[in-house]
């Protein structure tokens, strides 16, 4: 059985750049836990999922995201 391969949502916007400072849409491709997701589950072509892992990671250390998201035990 052949699954319908998914289309990259930052191709489809029209988006060259991932931008670091956009903390909403950078938000979006991480888990509840603060991880980034893999390009299998977000649909991420190679090129932006590079891009987006270095615009995660720059904003976690201007604190624009959090490293990890606590518990709320």
């Amino acid at each position: 059985m052949m699954r319908r391969s998914k289309t990259c949502p930052v191709c489809e916007s029209g988006v060259r750049i991932v931008d670091y400072k956009d903390d909403r849409s950078l938000s979006r491709f991480t888990t509840e836990r603060g991880k980034i997701l893999p390009s299998r589950l977000s649909g991420m072509c190679a090129r932006h999922q590079r891009q987006l892992s270095r615009a995660i990671k720059r904003a976690r250390h201007l604190a624009l995201l959090p490293y990890i998201k606590a518990s709320g035990r």
